[in-house]
């Protein structure tokens, strides 16, 4: 499931963001991946574990977690702490799947990467290319979305950045390890609780929105794994 969410980030805060990365140093992307990854991939990111990285992470976690239409869809029970990258001069990230398993800062456990997100910084406009491409069984789609909205989806999926001719792309992204590991369950249990909210708001509580809730949560008892 790719869900696009909006206003994850408001304005003020993206505005703040750009202009602490703006006086950031960016790394070689190639630290945090494997060989494979490392073939293919060509853009900067700030150090893992960085001051500046720790704080700006903060604040998108902070975002997702408190964005109901996120918590809805990704039923998220840990989150890695957000990384953020630049692309630009024709940077790119080649087709790739995410590493299922992310190591986390020391002391903390490692975390099942079940859902991956973007959270993007630079507006549309501000660069030529730079799309986000993901490959699932429906096809190929290709993301771009405003500052301060973000994008889900399953972390198992073939994907790339194309590279950006003009201008500079900058984003922040993560993964999640969800209450619920497989993807069509999430869906079916999104789409369940989104159908329960519009039933609630058209007509208020009643006996068929509580039965309705009440399977909501026994599906989730059933599949979660907390």
């Amino acid at each position: 499931m790719m869900l696009h969410i909006p206003g994850v980030l408001s304005q003020e805060q993206v505005a703040q963001m750009r202009k602490r990365l703006q006086e950031t140093d960016w790394i070689d992307g190639r630290a945090s991946v494997g060989p494979q990854g490392a073939q293919v991939k060509r853009n900067r990111q700030l150090a893992e574990g960085s001051p500046l990285a720790v704080e700006l992470g903060q604040t998108v976690s902070a975002a997702l977690m408190a964005n109901a239409l996120f918590f809805s869809s990704v039923l998220p029970l840990r989150i890695l702490a957000p990384y953020f990258n630049s692309y630009g001069g024709g940077e790119h990230y080649g087709l790739h799947v995410d590493g299922a398993i992310r190591a986390q800062r020391p002391g903390l456990p490692a975390i099942r990467a079940d859902v991956s997100t973007t959270v993007f910084l630079s507006e549309p406009d501000e660069y030529e290319g730079g799309e986000l491409v993901v490959v699932d069984a429906y096809g190929t789609h290709e993301v771009k979305l405003p500052a301060g909205d973000a994008i889900v989806y399953p972390a198992g999926s073939v994907h790339q950045v194309l590279p950006v001719t003009q201008g500079e792309r900058i984003a922040s992204f993560l993964w999640t390890q969800s209450m619920v590991r497989e993807d069509s369950k999430r869906a079916l249990l999104f789409e369940l609780d989104t159908n329960i909210q519009k039933l609630r708001a058209a007509h208020g509580e009643s006996d068929a929105t509580v039965g309705l809730t009440g399977h909501y949560h026994n599906l989730l008892r059933m599949w979660a794994e907390v």
